[in-house]
């Protein structure tokens, strides 16, 4: 047992001494994987257990100033590393083919490399995306998916940072930065408030931008399997992995929490329905709230922005679209005729359109 601790200990030892870029070995939490490791470990815990349990008792927290400056902040992050990459290599000089690491003293390798070190530190402040959520009493959108991407990112990030800062995997870091701007900067002006949300007319797109990434990235990786190209192929599959595995992650829960959502949306519109045939009418202030959603994929804006409201004249979505005009002189003698999983039954922006028949 001794010989056999001593074994991996040696090897350890040589992988992070010997098989390692040099050039990184003194940079901040880049001499050992058990920092970057706990702190993932930390953020699963804290994230599913700790923080659920310190905010039970406690009212949700008002954020939205602190939201846009968080925000703004990430998209200009992003915007800057995002940037760099491309001044660093992808901007020209690198080959969308085949790119092998630099691991010279190059001023552009080590600018390179230093990126990759700020993309890496980036993955410890996008956990302030779940805080915020906790905070809010959002648990809602903490998901499983929420959990997995963001608490993997800071060690695979790291692995690629510690062993090869440059070269083909950094193409998936730099598109993942471009994305990033997208979102963040779509998630500033959501929280600026409803009368914003006509500038973000575009969030249809964000999930088909979202899975493209993905296919995008492990193309680009996976095509070394057909290629000689000096590059660590250990590296090129964890990264191609890493995009399969994301999309499917994506897509499974996208089609799931979309489905579960046309259901809930359907079940609450015949309830206030069956609510105007027992009272008369629909009162000024009822809310269709189906708001849950998640950080990714994007699937509904904030609930307190966007709250699902019904008049006497109709019912009012997407912070304030009419859909439908289903009732007249205070009385009701509809019903809900279909909500479809289609352009015909969900409004462009999420909302349910419900049909009168007379």
């Amino acid at each position: 047992m001794a010989q056999i601790l001593t074994n991996i200990y040696d090897w350890y030892r040589d992988l992070m001494d010997n098989q390692s870029d040099p050039r990184v070995a003194d940079w901040p939490m880049m001499s050992s994987p058990f920092p970057t490791l706990g702190l993932c470990i930390f953020y699963a815990y804290f994230s599913k257990s700790l923080a659920p349990k310190l905010m039970e008792k406690r009212k949700p927290m008002d954020l939205r100033n602190t939201l846009v400056i968080y925000n703004l902040f990430q998209t200009i992050f992003s915007t800057w590393i995002f940037y760099e990459y491309l001044q660093s290599g992808w901007g020209g000089r690198y080959s969308f083919r085949c790119q092998p690491v630099d691991y010279s003293d190059n001023p552009l390798a080590l600018r390179m490399a230093r990126t990759c070190w700020w993309y890496y530190v980036s993955k410890f402040t996008e956990f302030f995306d779940t805080l915020f959520f906790i905070l809010r009493k959002k648990t809602q959108h903490v998901s499983t998916l929420h959990v997995i991407h963001h608490g993997c990112m800071p060690f695979s990030v790291w692995m690629g940072m510690k062993f090869a800062p440059g070269g083909h995997s950094t193409f998936f870091a730099m598109l993942n930065s471009f994305v990033h701007i997208v979102m963040y900067f779509y998630y500033m002006v959501a929280a600026l408030g409803p009368k914003y949300q006509k500038y973000i007319w575009w969030k249809k797109y964000l999930t088909a931008f979202q899975m493209a990434q993905f296919v995008a990235i492990f193309t680009h990786q996976f095509q070394l399997l057909f290629t000689e190209c000096d590059y660590p192929k250990g590296f090129m599959v964890w990264i191609g992995l890493h995009g399969i595995m994301f999309l499917f992650l994506f897509s499974d829960f996208y089609k799931q929490a979309y489905n579960k959502r046309v259901g809930r949306v359907k079940r609450e519109a015949e309830a206030l329905l069956a609510k105007s045939h027992a009272n008369g009418k629909l009162h000024n202030g009822d809310i269709v709230n189906n708001n849950q959603g998640a950080c990714m994929p994007v699937l509904n804006d904030d609930d307190e922005l966007h709250q699902r409201k019904v008049t006497g004249n109709g019912i009012y979505l997407n912070g304030g679209a009419k859909t439908a005009n289903s009732y007249s002189n205070g009385n009701s003698n509809g019903f809900v005729e279909s909500i479809q999983q289609s352009n015909g039954g969900i409004g462009e922006n999420g909302g349910a359109r419900v049909r009168k028949i007379q």
